[in-house]
Parts: structure tokens; sequence; C-alpha cells
């Protein structure tokens, strides 16, 4: 969850360092610091509290040197403080971690009863004992590191310098992100890409139990077992500007505006409208193993996990195929049954969610084949897979996912086409008009986002609200999921997402006067029976917000507000319903000064349960 960087080179590090860590604030901000060596010793400037602390912590003691580690940390063990922030050093070695080490506590009375002594709560400090305890004993740097993992359980993506040898970072990995840039006479680290892209676009991507030596002069690969390891390096295309915020308040904004373009990057050059094809990154299901599954499973947290919902409408009507969707959380701890029958489709932005990626291997093991459907090139997720598509949405800063989810829903409406026209369930006429529908869809986007000060309006009326209940049925049900999410996300506010035709199995209990009610009601085929719902909330006093279709001159009659949404093929709703629920969302954490693009207590990749 935390974030890592580390430069060796020829300049002045600290600013690329704070630089770095400015770009991967959103994997935590509880504290941050830095280690530079310079000239004989490794100086540490650590602040408690989000990066503009250690900013200025770093004016007022400049820290000169071109060897240097920072983190930003979201906090596991031990409290949010200054004393536990990274880096952490002993004797000569200091360590910044990402991870959880499971085994910390039989590690740490192993080392006090050696005499150690430790000076934070955290369980990264054991780290920076061992190794200095293996250099002691008269290990380099990357074997001492390579020792001191051989001991540890648990996750972690580390990187460490040395006092004695301050020639090199070694950096490591197990079942967290690590990403090293390479330059010329210059070399980096880094939990993800836009830290460093702004310097490098040339990346070598860690896999699990990999360790890096970095140095001025090149980068060296080894496994855990000390063998070297050969990788090609990759090229990233995106730019640097990509992961800024362009001139919106926050990241957030700049992300849903940023859609349209997303959903067409996401699209271009996998459909075919002449042949009424879907083409899905080279590779193919051939017909008989679709026709062999037993069902697909989907697996997926959060954000992804409603993805999922929303795919799973899409498969079963136009493949035919069953489909199952799952927490991975709840998945990887059950006994699951799956066989090579089973198509498991794993569903993460980031490609690094530790529930998703532990529920991936175990599926594996079982026979079954994964598809990974991820916004980050080679990251872990897609690099533990069979087969992978990627989203195009592009760096996703902000912790509360929208451009991430509207591509998800994309590359699963492909998804589902490409499987009913492989098992023969879909002609080509059809599956052609439904791509061209879906090639409209960015048209579409735009056209709410240049009505969003209609929902500026509305989330100025109700920010005060302590209570939201969001309803819809069939395909919009689970963007009443989502929608509920992101405004309990980013507002702190209370709020629930329900399938419309369950109100009276509960949630109607909660209806009176100081309730909203956002109702989905398209007018599709579950328009009546969601009316119905509606009508039976604005009976009992509630406050109803109707996102309804342009189309529908009646819902004026039934709600307290209306945003409409453009005509468009009922399937494909939740593409556009989801937009004004992210900027009501938006605009009502917006109204009450909240912290938007990094909420508290919330992560923008899970990496650790």
């Amino acid at each position: 969850m935390c974030g890592i960087v580390g430069y060796i080179g020829d300049e002045p590090c600290t600013e690329i360092l704070l630089d770095g860590l400015r770009r991967l604030e959103y994997r935590g901000y509880d504290s941050a610091g830095l280690a530079i060596y310079d000239g004989g010793k490794i100086n540490i400037l650590r602040a408690e509290g989000k990066l503009k602390n250690l900013v200025k912590t770093v004016s007022e003691t400049p820290l000169p040197g071109d060897l240097g580690i920072g983190h930003t940390r979201w906090a596991t063990h031990g409290r949010p403080s200054e004393q536990n922030a990274h880096p952490h050093k002993a004797g000569s070695v200091v360590v910044v971690h990402n991870g959880i080490i499971e085994n910390h506590l039989s590690l740490r009375k192993e080392l006090q009863d050696e005499g150690r002594t430790f000076q934070s709560e955290t369980d990264t400090e054991i780290l920076s004992h061992l190794v200095a305890r293996e250099m002691e004993a008269g290990h380099p740097l990357e074997e001492a590191v390579r020792r001191t993992l051989n001991r540890v359980k648990g996750s972690y993506a580390i990187a460490v310098i040395s006092e004695d040898q301050p020639d090199r970072i070694v950096a490591a990995r197990f079942s967290s992100p690590l990403v090293i840039g390479l330059g010329e006479g210059k070399n980096y680290v880094a939990s993800d890409v836009p830290a460093i892209l702004s310097h490098t676009r040339r990346m070598l991507f860690l896999d699990d139990g990999e360790m890096a030596v970095v140095s001025r002069e090149g980068v060296r690969l080894f496994d855990l077992d000390g063998k070297p390891v050969e990788r090609q390096a990759k090229d990233i295309d995106w730019s640097p500007t990509m992961a800024e915020k362009g001139g919106y308040k926050h990241f957030m904004l700049k992300e849903i505006h940023e859609q349209p373009r997303s959903i067409a990057d996401t699209l271009r050059g996998r459909i075919s409208l002449e042949r009424g094809e879907v083409s899905l990154n080279g590779f193919s299901f051939e017909k008989e193993y679709l026709e062999g599954l037993s069902r697909i499973v989907v697996i997926a947290c959060g954000t992804s996990w409603h993805a999922a919902l929303v795919g799973k409408f899409w498969i079963e009507q136009f493949a035919r195929i069953p489909v199952e969707i799952d927490l991975a959380s709840e998945f990887r701890y059950r006994r699951p049954i799956l066989d090579e029958r089973v198509l498991v489709v794993a569903i993460s932005q980031s490609g690094e969610t530790a529930d998703t990626l532990a529920a991936l291997n175990g599926a594996k093991k079982k026979g079954a084949k994964v598809l990974s459907i991820c916004n980050v090139v080679e990251s872990s997720i897609p690099r533990a897979s069979d087969f992978t598509i990627y989203t195009h949405a592009g760096p996703e800063i902000g912790v509360a996912s929208t451009k991430a989810f509207i591509t998800q829903l994309s590359v699963l409406y492909l998804l589902a086409i490409y499987c009913a026209r492989a098992v023969g369930r879909m002609d080509a006429r059809e599956a052609a008009h439904k791509l061209l529908e879906l090639v409209r869809i960015p048209v579409l986007v735009d056209d709410i986002l240049s009505r969003e000060d209609e929902i500026r309006n509305i989330a100025e009326i109700f920010h005060r609200t302590k209570d939201f209940l969001f309803i819809g049925r069939w395909t919009n049900y689970p963007i009443a999921l989502e929608g509920a999410l992101k405004l309990k996300e980013i507002s702190y506010i209370h709020a629930e997402g329900y399938p419309a035709g369950e109100m009276k199995h509960g949630p109607i209990a909660l209806v009176d006067e100081n309730l909203v009610v956002v109702t989905l009601i398209t007018r599709n085929r579950m328009y009546e029976k969601v009316l119905s719902n509606m009508q039976e909330a604005q009976a009992r006093r509630g406050t109803i917000i109707a996102i309804s279709s342009e189309n529908d001159e009646e819902i004026d009659k039934h709600a307290d507000m209306v945003f409409r949404i453009p005509a468009v093929e009922e399937e494909l709703e939740p593409l556009l319903t989801v937009v004004p629920l992210q900027l009501l969302a938006y605009y009502i954490a917006d109204f009450n000064g909240t912290d938007v693009d990094q909420p508290r207590n919330l992560a923008k990749s899970v990496t650790v349960e």
C-alpha cells in the first residue's frame, strides 16, 4: 500500500525523490521520509502526515547527495507517527518497505534476544536489523538482503542502501509491486510507473521472488537463490503529463472528464464493424474451449467487483455461459470448485490487488485458466495470468476509481460479444449493431459531462444530507452500488446501494424526510418496476433524485430532482448512468471540503490484506 522511490546517479536526488513521492502519495499519506547518502553517512528526514510536511522539513534541513531512497506510508503495523515513518535504519543499513512481514513478532524477539533495540513499532525495522546483522557477518549488501528475505514470511517490496556500500540500491519484491527505471548513468526504483515516468520510459518489472542490484552503471537481476535473471526492458508509452491534474481542481474530476477518451482508447483496434467481430489483444478462445466451459468465475474487489456484476448480465445474456461473481477476499479463503472447465476472470485496475492476486493463483493451482482485465501494464496480475486484456485508461491517480471502472465495463462488453460470436449465439449483423452503439458511448459520455453544472447544483442542495440510498434494477443495480461507494469513499457520508426490488425486504424502513433516494430509472424493461419502488419511497416522504432517460417526460411528476442521460441501447446504460453518480459524489465531497483525491484511511492500490 505504501510508495517507494529510489535514485542513484550523477545529480542531486532530493527533488527527484520528492517528485516521485508526490506521484505516489495516492498509495499512502500517513507519513513520509527520505534517506540520502552524503560523504560517508546516510542522512534521514521523516515527517508525520502528508508529504507537504516532509517537504517543509527538507526545506529547513537540506539533504545533499546523489544516492537515496524515499517512502510515503499507509500505516499497517504501528500508528502514523514520525517514529514509525520510513526509512528505518540499523547499523549502516537503511530500508524502505511496502507490505506486511507476517512473522515479524518471532523475528523481533529473536533480534531483541541478541540485544538489538528497536526505535519503532513497525515490522519494517526488523528488515533493517536482519540485513545489518548479515552485513556485520561479512556478507555484501545484496547477499545480506537475499539471506534476510529467505527468513521472511509475508509480502514486501523493499529498497535498501548501506553506508558501507554506497554504490548501489538493492531492491526486491514479493506480492507487492516494484519497477526499475533505466537511464544513462542513472537508474531508478519505484512502486509504480508514474513516480519515475518524467525521467525515463524504459522500465524493468520485477517478478515475485526477484531482486535487483541497481547501480549507476546498470541493473542486475537475481532470484532469491542468487541465480541471475534475464529480462527485457519495456517501453512505457504514457506521457508524464497524463499523471498531472491538467488544470482541474482534483485528479478525480480530471479523470472523470478523461472518460470519453479512455473508452475510445480501450476500444481502438479491437472492433470490426464490417465483420461484426471483436479482437482481444491477439489471443483467441477456441469455440470448443468456450463451449466446454461449465462456467466463468469473475473475481474482483471494490469498484472492480461492481464492474464484474454488470459483466455477468452481459455475458449470460449474449453468450449464454453461466457466470459467477465472487469477492476475491472471500473466494481465496473458501474451497471453490474449480477445474479446467472453468475460466476465471480477474479484474483489477492496478493489477496488484493482493486478494485478487492470491485468489488467481489459487484458481490456477486447481487447473482453471485465468484471464485478467487490468489497467497497468506488466503488473503482477497480468504476469500471473494465462491471458490479459488491458484497459487503456492511462494512469489513474485519484483513489476513487472512475475512468478505470468505465473502461473495465467497456472491456467486459467486448468480452461478452466476443464469447457470443465464438459460440455462435450472436450473428455478425447483431454484433455489428451492438458494437456500433458501443462506439457511440464516448460522445454520449461527453454530452453528460457538458451538463455537469446540473449535477453540481444538485450536490450543492444536498451536500449536508447525512444518509443516501441508491437503487436500481437489472444492469443498473451494480451502478447503484457503485454510486453509493463513490459517495461514502470521498465524502464520508453514509450511503447504501440496493437492488430496487429489495426495498420491501428491509431498506424501506430507512425512508423518511431525512433520506435522499437516488433512483436509476431509465426507459428499459424494468422501468415500471423501478417507478413503483421509487413511488414507495416518495410516499414515505423520501427525497427523490432520479437519473432518467432523455425521452422520459413523466418522471418529473414523481421525482424532486431529475438528471437525464442520452438514449442508448438498454444494455449499455451502465456506461452512462454511472457518470452523473461520479459527479454527484465528487461535488458533494468538494462542497464538504474533504480530501477528494486522498480520502482518509484509503489507498489506491490495496497490496496487503
